[in-house]
């Protein structure tokens, strides 16, 4: 195993591409899609349109994604040349941040010379979304990394909340059943009241609106409730307040859009 990690890196030392982690827009399986220009900036969609070898989350998602950029700028070969990997279906079951998964055959592009592009169905990959394998497989080969600037919906939502934004964290999802889903959800809300630490999770859309009725029959009426919903989208909304006050609010969320959901003090 070591001998063969080795080789790995003596092959990476030669005139190795670089892997760009390439963020993608939030809209994503919504019902409308704003302009790229919109969120993404300029400079990422230029050097996307040069890259030819991919790693995706999904095939399909990452041509319509392509295709986009070609209306902006010309792509540096035909879609039906590149190169476009797919993450293995386990990975984004189980995750791939704890390892057990070897990303090194997928950037064999980049130590071949070429530049490969990383990127996820909606915002920045490997954040709330595959891709740390490959990211940890190019480091491990001597491949510089280089995260593009885009979207990055938790760290948005955050900054919109006005909870804490010194100590977060990214717990992902909470369980389906209901049972489950309250004990998680009780015990996310005492860490985040006895730490300061706020709280982040999300949801697939169209649980949404169960999702924000456990969280307000399950907090308690002082623990301060945010969400964000459909971010750079022109239906897009930001709401914070405290549970009790929630409750006379009348805020119901669109189970069409991708929603951050985030708890503190």
């Amino acid at each position: 195993m070591l001998y063969a990690a080795r080789r790995w890196r003596g092959a990476a030392m030669s005139h190795c591409g670089t892997l760009y982690l390439v963020p993608a827009p939030l809209d994503f399986g919504c019902n409308t899609q704003t302009p790229l220009t919109a969120s993404m900036p300029q400079a990422t969609l230029q050097l996307a349109a040069t890259i030819e070898h991919w790693v995706c989350e999904n095939a399909k998602s990452t041509r319509a994604y392509l295709k986009r950029i070609a209306e902006l700028y010309p792509l540096s070969a035909p879609l039906q040349t590149m190169q476009l990997q797919e993450l293995p279906r386990e990975v984004h079951k189980k995750g791939d941040h704890q390892g057990g998964f070897d990303a090194r055959p997928l950037l064999q592009a980049a130590l071949q010379g070429h530049n490969v592009g990383l990127v996820s169905e909606a915002g920045m990959p490997a954040v709330a979304d595959p891709g740390s394998s490959v990211v940890r497989a190019a480091h491990e080969l001597g491949i510089t990394v280089v995260p593009l600037v885009g979207p990055v919906s938790l760290l948005l939502g955050l900054a919109a909340s006005g909870l804490n934004g010194q100590s977060f964290a990214f717990v992902g999802y909470v369980p389906v059943a209901n049972d489950e889903r309250a004990k998680k959800i009780r015990e996310l809300e005492l860490l985040a009241l006895k730490t300061g630490q706020t709280q982040i999770l999300i949801e697939t859309p169209y649980r949404n609106s169960a999702l924000l009725q456990t969280l307000l029959q399950t907090l308690q009426p002082n623990t301060r409730l945010a969400t964000a919903s459909g971010l750079t989208l022109p239906q897009g909304s930001c709401h914070s307040a405290l549970v009790k006050h929630w409750k006379t609010k009348g805020w119901v969320l669109d189970n069409a859009n991708p929603t951050v959901f985030m708890l503190g003090a």
